[in-house]
């Protein structure tokens, strides 16, 4: 009896070590890694970059979805302030591995493929032989469709202040890397489009604020609205544009006797925008196959 006690116990066991080995064996489900620069604005992160991730969930049901950012600073930021643990990129990646992924799509939320897009792809150089398969998305300004694409999205989604005597003007961050030709393009784009009355402006790179202005003015426009070419409306829309210390886009059109309103909202809240990074994962997702 005793024996027979043992030997069910032993059965057990082994079922439970043939379980487990089973479940260690079945092939892990395949990830995609948003990476984005980050915000430590709460309320905007989850209405930007989170709607983005979302749209993406939806898109590929198959997959799971994590997150990264780029941002050290904004990463620490949100921890000191109780918010949730975010990898950065190479920790995201050091987690892949010893979860045991094999499949990977990374999609940059980026606008443009500047420093921080190939300090990522340098991070993927670096783990790509640790995968079986990985493809990566382009940041949203990237095709000539994709300029045609934002410019579409942004004149529908501001059409309420598409109105006579107001100029409408989009600031971007703006970089000494060569990618910053993008926010000239965007503007070529809207000129093209017939929209005139549209702005392209950068806090770090050229059209400058200065180039904005003089546009402006050159136009006889009496009012601008001020809303931010960014994923998120963090530091830069709520201080750089829209604050009401020196230096504020926001001051520096009221200086010239221009009526000013601002609009915080990112890129990232805009769905016609979410779907251009749909797409652009969608695309990367084929990559695997």
């Amino acid at each position: 009896m005793k024996r027979n006690t043992k030997a069910l116990i032993m059965a057990g066991i082994m079922a439970s070590a043939m379980a487990m080995s089973g479940c260690q064996a079945e092939e892990k489900k395949p990830v995609i890694l948003a990476v984005s620069f980050g915000t430590s604005f709460d309320d905007n992160r989850e209405v930007t970059i989170g709607a983005v991730e979302n749209a993406i969930k939806e898109a590929n049901p198959d997959y799971e979805v994590r997150r990264a950012f780029t941002s050290q600073i904004v990463i620490d930021v949100i921890k000191e302030n109780g918010g949730a643990a975010i990898h950065n990129v190479e920790e995201a990646f050091e987690k892949l591995v010893d979860d045991g992924v094999k499949e990977l799509v990374v999609q940059p939320t980026h606008v443009i493929s500047g420093f921080e897009y190939d300090d990522l792809m340098e991070v993927i150089g670096k783990y790509e032989k640790k995968f079986d398969k990985v493809s990566v998305g382009v940041p949203l300004l990237t095709s000539d469709a994709d300029y045609t694409a934002l410019a579409d999205a942004l004149t529908a989604d501001t059409a309420a202040y598409n109105t006579e005597g107001t100029a409408v003007v989009f600031m971007g961050h703006g970089t000494h890397h060569e990618a910053n030709s993008a926010y000239a393009k965007l503007q070529e784009t809207f000129t093209a489009k017939g929209d005139s009355n549209y702005f392209v402006g950068t806090v770090e790179g050229s059209p400058t604020l200065e180039d904005v202005i003089e546009g402006v003015k050159a136009g006889g426009y009496t009012k601008v609205v001020l809303q931010p070419l960014m994923v998120v409306a963090g530091d830069h829309a709520n201080n750089d544009m829209a604050g009401d210390e020196e230096g504020s886009w926001k001051l520096a059109f009221e200086a010239e006797g221009i009526e000013v309103e601002c609009s915080l909202k990112g890129l990232g809240s805009i769905e016609a925008v979410q779907d251009m990074y749909v797409d652009h994962t969608s695309e990367a997702v084929k990559g695997l196959n």
